[in-house]
C-alpha cells in the first residue's frame, strides 16, 4: 500500500508563522508535524509515500528529501496552485497507482496513530469469499474522530460500519481514509476539487465505510493551539482543566 500526504494548503490561520514555514514543517513536541506521520507510516511498513505541495514547497522537499533518513521512499507531488484534496489525489494519480491507498492531512497532528490498521479495511468479497459488485463495495473508509469545539454539528453518522449524511449523533471527519484510486476517475489532473462532495455523494449510495478514532487528534488551526502542544505537560493539564 501506497499513502500521500496533503501539504500543499497556505495555512491562513496559522500566520504569520506560514508566511515563511509550510504548515506541514511546524513543530509540534520537537518533530515537523508531517514528519509525525512519515515515522508512524514507515513504522506500519509503507514506505511508498507522496506529498503533495504548492505553497512554500520547496521547503517541504529541502527538509524531507527523498525519505531515506526516514526509511521511507518520498515522492513529490508539485502543485502550481493548491488543487484542493480531491484535486491534488487526482493529479497524483500516476504516482499513487491502482491500488488502494491511504491519505492524511499534514497538518493533523496524531502521534499514535496506527496506520497497520488501514491495511485491510477496504474489502473485495464478502465472508464467503464472493465478490461484490462494484457499485456494491466500499469506495473509501474514513476515520472519524469526537467532535471538535471548533466544529460540534460533525460532518458524518455512522451506522455499524457504514457513513451517512444524516442521522444523529454525528462525528467529524479526522482527515484519515483509505480510497480506490477510481473513485477520483472523472477528475482530470490539475483539476481544482474538493473532496468533501465527492463522499457525500457516495455516502449517498451507501459506499463509504468508516470508524471512529478515539485517540490523541489535533487539526492545528491557531498558533496559540500549537504553543499549547509544545507547553510543558504541567501547563497542558492546566489549560485542558480550565485553571490558568
Amino acid at each position: 500500500m501506497k499513502a500521500m500526504i496533503f501539504a500543499a494548503g497556505r495555512g491562513e490561520r496559522m500566520r504569520p508563522l506560514t508566511d515563511t514555514i509550510p504548515k506541514p514543517l511546524l513543530k509540534v513536541r520537537g518533530r515537523p508535524l508531517i514528519v509525525w506521520h512519515i515515522l508512524n507510516l514507515v513504522r506500519a511498513g509503507i514506505t511508498e509515500i507522496v506529498i503533495n505541495h504548492a505553497h512554500l514547497g520547496e521547503q517541504i522537499e529541502a527538509a524531507l528529501g527523498d525519505g531515506s533518513q526516514f526509511g521511507a521512499r518520498l515522492m513529490y507531488s508539485r502543485e502550481e496552485k493548491a488543487l484542493e484534496t480531491a484535486g491534488g489525489i487526482a493529479t497524483a494519480r500516476h504516482l499513487l497507482g491502482e491500488e488502494p491507498f491511504v491519505a492524511v492531512s499534514g497538518d493533523i497532528y496524531m502521534p499514535y496513530f496506527d496506520f497497520e490498521q488501514v491495511k485491510d479495511v477496504l474489502h473485495d468479497k464478502d465472508m464467503w469469499g464472493n465478490p461484490y459488485p462494484a457499485d456494491k463495495r466500499d469506495i473509501c473508509w474514513l476515520y472519524l474522530v469526537p467532535n471538535p469545539d471548533f466544529h460540534p454539528e460533525g460532518d458524518f453518522g455512522l451506522t455499524m460500519y457504514s457513513l451517512t449524511n444524516e442521522g444523529s449523533p454525528k462525528w467529524t471527519f479526522g482527515n484519515v481514509g483509505v480510497y480506490r484510486p477510481e473513485m477520483f476517475d472523472g477528475i482530470a489532473p490539475g483539476e481544482y476539487a474538493k473532496l468533501g462532495p465527492l463522499i457525500r455523494a457516495y455516502a449517498d449510495k451507501q459506499q463509504v465505510g468508516g470508524e471512529v478514532y478515539q485517540g490523541e487528534w489535533h487539526n492545528l488551526g491557531t498558533v496559540q493551539q500549537l504553543d499549547l502542544l509544545n507547553a510543558p505537560p504541567a501547563s497542558r493539564l492546566a489549560a485542558a482543566k480550565g485553571v490558568q
